[in-house]
């Protein structure tokens, strides 16, 4: 009975992982918000925040997780940002070390806002996870879009975020 238990354990965590790796989430595609939050990290990610923010799918965006060194001036010029551009759409995060962080961040950002809809904007292999800790940092009412950037992630990344993920839903199902 027991190596049964235990076999359909290691089943359940194969399967779990192979879906984890292959069907990793993707674009959003055209759809208007009234915010849009992007993740710090790999490559890609602030480049499509912006390129949305700038086909007007949405008026204002929060790049969340800026390294405290990064100056406005410095990340307006690093991604061709116009001056206008950063003063009246554009706010650096700084409070943000992780993902559990960046959706505090993101969350209290939203608040203040008073938006109703937004875009989160992250790579494909992180999005699931950071669109739990994000849902769960959101005011009552707020649409959460998914909007991930494909990527080509490592098995060893792979690995490691999708055991990130079953942690972090195994502590929010003894809810903490």
């Amino acid at each position: 009975m027991f190596r049964r238990f235990v076999s359909f354990l290691l089943l359940a965590w194969l399967f779990g992982f192979v879906w984890f790796a292959v069907a990793l989430p993707g674009p959003l595609g055209k759809r208007h918000t009234d915010a849009i939050i992007v993740l710090t990290g790999s490559s890609g990610r602030i480049e499509h925040a912006l390129d949305v923010l700038h086909a007007g799918e949405a008026p204002v965006l929060l790049v969340s997780g800026v390294d405290r060194e990064v100056k406005r001036g410095e990340f307006a010029a690093q991604y061709k940002v116009s001056a206008r551009l950063m003063g009246c759409c554009i706010t650096l995060g700084y409070k943000a070390y992780d993902t559990r962080s960046n959706a505090i961040e993101a969350g209290e950002w939203v608040r203040r806002r008073g938006a109703r809809s937004v875009r989160l904007v992250t790579a494909d292999w992180h999005m699931r996870r950071a669109f739990l800790e994000s849902a769960r940092e959101m005011p009552a009412g707020v649409t959460l879009l998914p909007d991930a950037v494909p990527s080509r992630p490592s098995l060893s990344a792979l690995f490691l975020e999708y055991h990130k993920l079953m942690a972090r839903q195994i502590i929010a199902l003894w809810g903490s």
